[in-house]
């Protein structure tokens, strides 16, 4: 069995490696630290991946795109700091096979990794509340019109990143990072970026209030 370790930071990646290592002695475990590594990754076959969707580079959302093309598709788990109403429902929409906040005991990533090796969905209680009230929720909210890269430069903004700061991180223009400032504006009825970090707020999508990291 392979198991791909996608994260950042190189001491998480040792710590997931050294649990799941203890409950899946036989696994062979592959590591990658951008997007871009977890990307070239995937082109040996994996069984399934852990995955931080906040790296360097192109969003960790782009790797659930490559991963829906792919056959066979291994499922994804996407383990994040980012608590899970800002982040879960956006992923198991694109094809995660769970959700799991970086906070969580080891052996509830034991029992994720389980679960979706068996084909399953992984969610925890609190993402299971949540999926119910959007269940039973008609209307959009306006955050949820924003596309996938809008989002997370939405997240960086918030996050207290200038443009130009989001722009190198994201290794986009300058200027493309201005189009999606406007368009975000725009779908969150929002006229300056003091707005912008209200509504994050108000909406649960950021925790810049308690002085956390949300790039995470």
């Amino acid at each position: 069995m392979r198991i791909l370790l996608a994260d950042d930071h190189s001491l998480l990646r040792q710590g997931l490696k050294q649990i799941l290592s203890e409950e899946f002695p036989e696994a062979e475990f592959c590591e990658a630290g951008t997007t871009q590594e977890t990307v070239d990754s995937l082109k040996q076959p994996c069984d399934v991946v852990v995955l931080d969707v906040f790296m360097p580079g192109r969003s960790g959302l782009d790797v659930l795109d490559t991963v829906r093309q792919m056959n066979p598709r291994p499922p994804v788990l996407v383990l994040s700091s980012a608590p899970e109403e800002q982040l879960a429902v956006r992923v198991l929409r694109a094809g995660a096979s769970g959700y799991l906040n970086k906070q969580a005991a080891p052996e509830h990533l034991v029992q994720a990794v389980r679960k979706i090796l068996q084909g399953g969905k992984y969610v925890s209680a609190t993402l299971a509340e949540i999926l119910a009230a959007d269940a039973g929720r008609a209307a959009v909210l306006p955050h949820e019109k924003l596309s996938d890269r809008e989002f997370q430069v939405m997240r960086l903004l918030v996050s207290g990143k200038s443009l130009k700061e989001v722009a190198t991180e994201l290794s986009l223009s300058a200027k493309t990072i201005s189009t999606f400032h406007t368009r975000i504006w725009e779908k969150l009825g929002v006229k300056n970026d003091v707005e912008l970090v209200h509504y994050a707020l108000e909406h649960r999508l950021t925790d810049r209030a308690t002085g956390g990291d949300i790039d995470g």
